[in-house]
């Protein structure tokens, strides 16, 4: 049985790629580091493991890595978003961002390559966003991270490549969960009106599109972004 970890995966795009996995018949571990209740709720419907580990701390995350053993697929989802304008972040908000959405990144990546090497086999998806494409203001900050995680996405996998692993990232837009749940229905309104399709985006729609890029299917699919925004932006 294949095995993928998903950091992240309390909730929104994180638990539906779980769910996603394990229709498949993969033994899920999902990561979580605040939401318990949520994580636990979800390993006990799916029956897979929950590791409680903070991305940010390498220690934590090689734990967390030792725990599952060996890996076929890795999927970053884990992050955290942060808005307002540049002179207002501060330079421990700029930094906490970059903790745990790039070197985050970095760190579950290391420790999973250290493991799909020894197969010469294996998958790994990040997911960044759209902003990390064409850049958002008042999210400077956030941006900047989602555009980091797809230059790296490319950079590893041009050099895990021969190895025989593919590393891809999905980039989605305006994505239905509760990351979102603070916007005004004035704003759901400009931001859905904005979309060709005329709404937001579902957690399950990136999940799927996840899965297919961990699939056989698309075994020579390796650093592409792949953007699910109902072209927000074109």
């Amino acid at each position: 049985m294949k095995k993928v970890l998903i950091t992240g995966s309390s909730r929104g795009i994180g638990a539906a790629t779980a769910k996603a996995f394990s229709d498949l018949g993969y033994s899920v571990f999902l990561n979580y580091l605040k939401s318990k209740q949520k994580a636990e709720l979800l390993a006990e419907e799916l029956s897979c493991t929950a590791i409680r580990a903070d991305v940010s701390d390498p220690f934590q995350v090689k734990r967390m890595f030792d725990q599952v053993g060996e890996l076929d697929v890795l999927v970053c989802n884990a992050g955290v978003a942060s808005s307002g304008l540049i002179q207002d972040i501060s330079s421990d908000e700029w930094r906490r961002l970059f903790s745990v959405n790039v070197d985050g990144v970095f760190y579950c990546c290391r420790e999973a390559a250290a493991r799909m090497l020894n197969n010469k086999s294996g998958s790994i998806i990040t997911v960044s966003s759209i902003l990390g494409v064409h850049g958002g203001a008042f999210e400077v900050a956030y941006s900047a991270t989602k555009g980091a995680i797809i230059s790296f996405t490319k950079a590893l996998a041009k050099e895990l490549g021969p190895s025989g692993i593919r590393v891809n990232s999905v980039a989605p837009g305006a994505i239905d969960t509760d990351m979102l749940s603070g916007l005004s229905e004035a704003d759901v309104a400009e931001i859905c009106s904005s979309t060709a399709l005329g709404r937001f985006g579902k957690a399950c729609e990136v999940a799927e599109l996840i899965a297919f890029l961990a699939s056989d299917s698309a075994s020579f699919i390796t650093g592409s972004i792949f953007g699910v925004d109902g072209a927000l932006i074109v």
